[in-house]
């Protein structure tokens, strides 16, 4: 699968906007499903596995948050956008705290929404086999990354992670002992400039830092600098 193509699966009741929404995804080489209603989506995106799952919050029969908290509990791990009419940070941030991997606010921009879905398909392409790759793993004290296996473990216990929290920890890890700013991070990871308002790497950093042994309050490992943007400390106390 590369990132411009891939199959791609739209849960989004405005039938014209979904219309819309495909036949620009189809024309830029994307293969696109469409669902209406989100009663029994889950077991749709299940049973066709989709590369890539684009949820509207508001939608009839299951809203997009119930159905993304859904999804991840059975396991299923390739990347979630979330649509949204409402721009209030709560909605932002509770998509991304059930592990929606990213969000496009009302009224789409279909040039943008492509940008978020490549650059999410892009993190989610690697098909090698484990046994072709070069393991590349970090150790931190208690603390191991492997990218290879796009895994953590915190005293020999897996941590659960999302795909776009081990994303954000595998950057910060592999670049310890230096700041990176929010717009270094957004690009690497999303492709697109930040626009200086997006909260969700600081959602993902507060997740991530309890989940690695930080502590929230008085962080030792991922450091918050002021006015820079986030350091994850290469010594670990």
């Amino acid at each position: 699968m590369h990132a411009d193509s891939g199959r791609i699966l739209i849960v989004e009741d405005d039938v014209k906007l979904a219309a819309l929404i495909e036949a620009f995804l189809v024309s830029q080489g994307l293969e696109v499903e469409l669902l209406t209603d989100g009663g029994g989506a889950v077991e749709r995106i299940l049973a066709s596995n989709p590369d890539l799952v684009v949820l509207d919050l508001m939608l009839p029969g299951e809203d997009g948050l119930s159905i993304c908290k859904r999804l991840r509990a059975t396991g299923y791990a390739r990347p979630i956008l979330m649509l949204t009419a409402r721009s209030e940070d709560e909605d932002h941030i509770q998509g991304l705290e059930l592990g929606a991997d990213d969000y496009v606010n009302k009224p789409v921009r279909p040039q943008v929404l492509l940008a978020r879905i490549r650059a999410l398909l892009r993190r989610s392409a690697d098909n090698e086999p484990l046994a072709e790759r070069e393991v590349t793993r970090l150790t931190f004290g208690p603390l191991v990354i492997d990218q290879a296996r796009r895994e953590a473990w915190l005293q020999n216990e897996l941590i659960d992670l999302t795909g776009a929290e081990f994303d954000l920890l595998w950057l910060l890890a592999n670049n310890a002992g230096r700041v990176l700013s929010r717009e270094e991070i957004f690009n690497s990871l999303r492709g697109i400039e930040y626009d200086g308002q997006d909260r969700s790497i600081d959602v993902r950093i507060s997740r991530i830092r309890p989940k690695i042994g930080d502590d929230p309050e008085l962080p030792r490992i991922i450091k918050t600098v002021r006015s820079k943007g986030y350091l994850f400390v290469a010594v670990q106390p």
